[in-house]
This record gives structure tokens, sequence and C-alpha cells, in this order.
């Protein structure tokens, strides 16, 4: 295992300062620890990131260091290729990058393909990289960078830290808000005002293990529900396509930090005005499932926003009361229209996740949708 401590003081000693990226659980430990003493930019977006870092790099001339997720991997393609890559601008990036699906490591179905590939996907870039875990020494990863990885930086080129589970050493931050009301209680009473017929697509993490668990609860089954369980940020594309194309109410189950990381959906959604779209956001100005780090969400006047976007009316809620008491005319509204909901940061430490396959909840949501 490997203390951040002595990792993050590595790279000062090499004039390596300036940290952002999207955080991740398995890198929750590094994340925690830069959030409290470094410079660091918690991004919107992977690709966001990898932009911001590109600019730090061009005003200083220091090497940025990008960390995020392997989920995340997709978002950086684009501007990996065309922008930070040696036959393009040759801007040198440090990531590190938690790797979720691992081979021969169990881990959640979204996961598994991405695992799979993300070596190789690092090599397709020309990014050169070094797997750490839970049984590597300190010492490796400092010979890796004096022998081979600074070179490579100096030359333009980008390196990478792909970090198995429980690669580091743990290291917490408090995190809390004011919030009194759990995202749980939100969604269940939200769904205890549904009818039969509403639709629902909910975002990725901790949200749809709710919502499942729920279901589980009332014994109502899942096929009302489709559980985006990866693809962070695009539940309400998904629920667009769905409301434009279904005469049922379609409720879009999503997070802060899912809405900013393409928070351009909200403008196409309100372009398209679909009469049966109904957008709740969760919002605890964090990213509660990967380690509650905060997102900016707090510093954005919502209200203005979402209706600047073309969306109808803005409700609100901060606690069970006022849920209770906006929840009818939110629903009875024609769509578009957007529920913000303050909730704490928190969760259920027995949280489970879905007992149903990514398939077998397609197939039940399709069959409830007459197909």
């Amino acid at each position: 295992m490997i203390d951040v401590k002595d990792l993050v003081s590595y790279f000062e000693s090499r004039d390596i300062g300036f940290f952002t990226g999207v955080p991740d659980s398995q890198l929750s430990s590094f994340c925690d620890y830069v959030e409290e003493n470094c410079e660091n930019i918690i991004a919107a977006n992977e690709g966001n990131a990898l932009a911001i870092a590109t600019g730090y790099n061009l005003a200083t001339d220091r090497y940025p260091v990008v960390y995020l997720q392997n989920s995340g991997l997709g978002n950086i393609v684009n501007p990996v290729t065309s922008l930070t890559h040696e036959k393009v601008y040759s801007i040198p990036i440090i990531y590190i990058i938690g790797w979720r699906g691992e081979p021969g490591v169990h881990d959640e179905p979204q996961h598994i393909k991405q695992g799979a590939i993300t070596p190789d996907l690092l090599d397709l870039l020309d990014i050169s990289h070094i797997n750490i875990t839970k049984d590597s020494e300190f010492n490796e990863l400092v010979d890796a960078f004096e022998n081979d990885f600074l070179e490579k930086l100096n030359n333009g080129e980008s390196v990478a830290i792909v970090v198995s589970k429980k690669a580091f050493k743990d290291y917490k931050i408090k995190k809390e808000n004011d919030n009194i009301l759990t995202r749980e209680q939100a969604i269940q009473t939200i769904v205890d005002h549904l009818t039969e017929e509403d639709i629902v697509v909910s975002t990725t993490g901790k949200s749809s293990r709710e919502l499942f668990e729920y279901r589980e609860a009332l014994n109502q089954g899942h096929g009302n529900d489709f559980l985006t369980v990866g693809s962070m940020g695009h539940s309400s594309s998904i629920a667009l396509g769905v409301a434009l194309n279904t005469e049922k109410k379609v409720f879009c189950f999503d997070g802060d930090g899912a809405l900013l990381m393409h928070m351009g959906s909200i403008a196409l959604i309100g372009s398209k005005k679909p009469e049966n779209f109904y957008h709740v956001m969760f919002n605890n100005s964090a990213h509660e499932s990967v380690g509650g780090l905060p997102t900016i969400m707090n510093q954005i006047e919502i209200e203005d926003l979402v209706l600047s976007c073309g969306y109808y009316k803005v409700y609100n809620a901060r606690n069970l009361d006022e849920l209770k008491e906006v929840l009818p005319l939110f629903i009875k509204d024609q769509g578009p229209v957007f529920l913000n909901i303050d909730v704490d940061i928190s969760s259920r430490k027995d949280l489970g996740r879905p007992t149903t396959t990514p398939n077998e909840n397609k197939n039940e949501f399709k069959k409830r949708l007459g197909l």
C-alpha cells in the first residue's frame, strides 16, 4: 500500500503541485488528500479536467495531475488524441486512474468491459503506465518516475498510474452539509406519489440502488425503472429519448454531480419541450456515491439556469414537508419541469445493489413501454 502523503510529497519535490479531475471511490484517499492540502479543481467531467490541465501547463510549463476513474477514459479520448498527444500540442499530463472492473477482481457489470480494456486503451493512446496494487511499495513508483516517466514528461508525453483496489492507505476528510432530508427518503416519497404507468430513469450511483431497494420492499417489480448503472451524466438524455417516444410520464432521477457532468442536456430538453418530462435533482452538492467531495452546484442559481434553458417551472424542497407539498403540483404540471431537492450527504451502510442484470432490467422496462 502507498501513502498518498508520500506520493504528493514526491510530486511536490518535482515541482508538481496542481491537481484536477473527477473523484473516484477507488481514489478516495488521494482525492481527499489533495482537496485538503493542494491546489485542486474538481472538474465537471474528465475531458473538462484535461482541458484545465492543458491550460495550466501552457501558463506555467509545469506538469499537471489529472485524476479519474477508468470509466472516465471515454470522456478524455478526444482531447487526448486531438489536443495533448505528442503529435498535436504535446502537453505532458500525469494521470491517476482508478481501475474499476480489473480482471480477476469482483466488480459491478458496468465496469467489466472498461476494466478489461483499460491497459490496452492507454497503450493505444500512447500513455505509458504503471499499475500499483495493495502489495506495491512506494519506491517502485518513485523508480518508475525517476527512470522513465520524468523523461517522457519532459519530452511532452503523458504517463499514468493505474490504481488497483486498496492500493492507497486510508485518508479521509469530513464531508457534511446542513440538509436534513436524505436522498432515500426523497426517492421513497416520490415513488409513493407515482402511478403504475409512470416511468423512471434514474442516474448512476446510489440513487438507482435506493430506488431498486424500495421497489423490492414494495414488491412492485422493476419494469417501470431504467437504472442507469454507468454512463454518469447521461440519464437525462436517456429520459429525453424515452419521453419523446411514449405518452407515459417520464421522471428523471438525477444527481447534481451527474447533471453538471453533461449540463448541455438540459438545454436540449428545454428546446424539445416534452410535455411528459419531469426532472428531479437530488442535490447534496457532492459526489456522494464516490466519496462525498464537493460539486459547485451550491454556487449556481439553479432556477435561473433551468428556466433559461426552456423548462416551464422549477420547484424546490428542503425537507420532507416541503417535498410532500410541492410533489402534487410538480406531477400535475406540464413538462418539462424541474424539481430541486436539497438532500443530506449520507446513505445506508447496508445499501445493496440491484440483484437483476442490466439486460433483465432493460427487457422488463421495454415490456412496460409496450414493446
